[in-house]
């Protein structure tokens, strides 16, 4: 698309919209940035379209901002149904979202990973792979470094591997990855997208512009992929069996097998990330990373040395024997359920946070199931649903708390040496923190302090 002298009103001014309006700006846009915080909310983070002829409309509904506008632009927080989209819409303004206008401008190799939980591993460890193959790799999309700001630095010689949201898949039309996976689907943000039918729809998106000589990998152990239809080449990959084309386990070996050729990557049990999860996870990268031409030995040094991402199953600190382990990314309950199956000693965990209108009952059947989740200290606004569900099962070791600096004092408490106290809270965090990566960190800072 040609954005010179296109009206650009961008509506959202966190990362990716602060991105997007210094992306579109280098593409010849008339730009003005909106959104209902006050430019004094924004601290510095403002000072990146310093110098830029950039229109500030901040601290005011962006409805008045919209006439005149050839196109909006929302960031992944602003839903499709909100009244400023409408708006847009009904007056005949095209609504584009940052990921998608970014795809029109960036440069190089683009790949991309959704899915309901191991975006950010596997889209971290795929980064890893293709620098160690020689590639400029650009980390980017729903992992707070936007499409837009890869955008700018890409060069055609670079791969860029997008995290990417349901959110964000929201306003894709032309999007074109020409690898991209769906890791899993279960239940999550149904307080946005309603029903899980919408929200699986959303997934299976990320192939649609994808043709024939492209490549769509999908996880062959989760019943929802497997009934995914693609126009593309199809890889599954899967810890549990063989597959015909992707990337499965044979022997203790993770193999690849792509058209006639298979290869064996590495063993499993050389990942230096833990849990069946993050072997799921390693799978769907080795598949992806062999789609583009990645040799075997190169994906094998990459996954023998990776360590892992921030705030996922981190080991924090060992204290009178007791290890504390950060998984604030365990922002739903899947995702917390595979943090609880990873734990290999007596754990108390700290679970709850921000509601997103989901069902706690699987987590609280498989923590009731796990001995080894010896107690469960529970915070925020989904701490009564929580221990309802826990209930529910006959769990009785359940604590509160008000804090989270509460919540780690009663888990040292509780733990004896030899166990872990382990942040999963199966939560979204916007009810006590700015973001999961903000939970995390204070979590760490008060361990680090204990």
């Amino acid at each position: 698309m040609d954005w010179e002298n296109k009206k650009v009103l961008i509506v959202g001014m966190a990362r990716s919209g602060i991105a997007a309006a210094q992306l579109l700006h280098s593409a010849g846009a008339v730009v003005t940035v909106n959104d209902m915080k006050p430019a004094e909310a924004f601290g510095e983070k403002l000072d990146a379209l310093k110098g830029l002829p950039v229109s500030f409309r901040l601290g005011e509904d962006g409805l008045e901002a919209l006439k005149g506008q050839d196109i909006l632009c929302i960031s992944p927080g602003v839903p499709i149904d909100a009244p400023i989209v409408k708006a847009a819409r009904a007056a005949g303004i095209a609504v584009t979202g940052e990921l998608e206008m970014a795809s029109t401008l960036a440069k190089g190799t683009l790949l991309a990973v959704t899915g309901t939980n191991g975006k950010t591993t596997t889209v971290s460890l795929l980064g890893a792979i293709f620098e160690a193959a020689g590639k400029v790799a650009h980390v980017c999309g729903n992992i707070g470094y936007p499409l837009s700001a890869a955008a700018i630095e890409s060069k055609y010689d670079h791969v860029i591997i997008a995290e990417v949201s349901s959110f964000q898949l929201e306003t894709t039309e032309t999007f074109h990855p020409l690898s991209a996976a769906v890791l899993n689907v279960t239940e999550d943000h149904l307080n946005r997208h309603g029903t899980m039918e919408v929200y699986t729809g959303l997934k299976r998106h990320i192939f649609d512009a994808q043709g024939p000589e492209d490549f769509a990998v999908l996880n062959g152990d989760d019943p929802a992929c497997r009934k995914m239809a693609v126009k593309s080449k199809a890889l599954f990959f899967s810890r549990l069996h063989e597959v015909e084309q992707g990337a499965f386990v044979r022997d203790g070996k993770i193999i690849v097998r792509i058209g006639e050729t298979e290869k064996a990557v590495c063993e499993a049990e050389e990942l230096r990330i833990p849990g069946p999860h993050n072997l799921e996870n390693a799978l769907a990268a080795a598949a992806m990373a062999f789609s583009r031409g990645v040799p075997a030995p190169v994906i094998r040094q990459a996954m023998r040395t990776f360590p892992g991402v921030e705030h996922r199953i981190e080991f924090t600190r060992e204290l009178d024997g007791v290890r504390y382990i950060n998984d604030s990314k365990g922002t739903n309950v899947d995702s917390t359920i595979k943090a609880v199956q990873s734990m290999k000693a007596p754990t108390a965990i700290i679970l709850g946070g921000y509601d997103k209108h989901v069902s706690f009952d699987p987590l609280a059947e498989e923590i009731a199931k796990t001995p080894l989740i010896e107690n469960c200290v529970l915070i925020g606004v989904t701490a009564p649903q929580i221990e309802a569900a826990l209930k529910k099962t006959g769990y009785t070791a359940i604590h509160h708390a008000g804090s989270m600096r509460e919540a780690i004092e009663a888990c040292r408490a509780l733990s004896k040496p030899g166990g872990n106290v382990l942040l999963s809270p199966a939560c979204a965090s916007f009810d006590m923190f700015e973001d999961y990566e903000q939970r995390g960190r204070i979590f760490k800072e008060i361990v680090n302090r204990l």
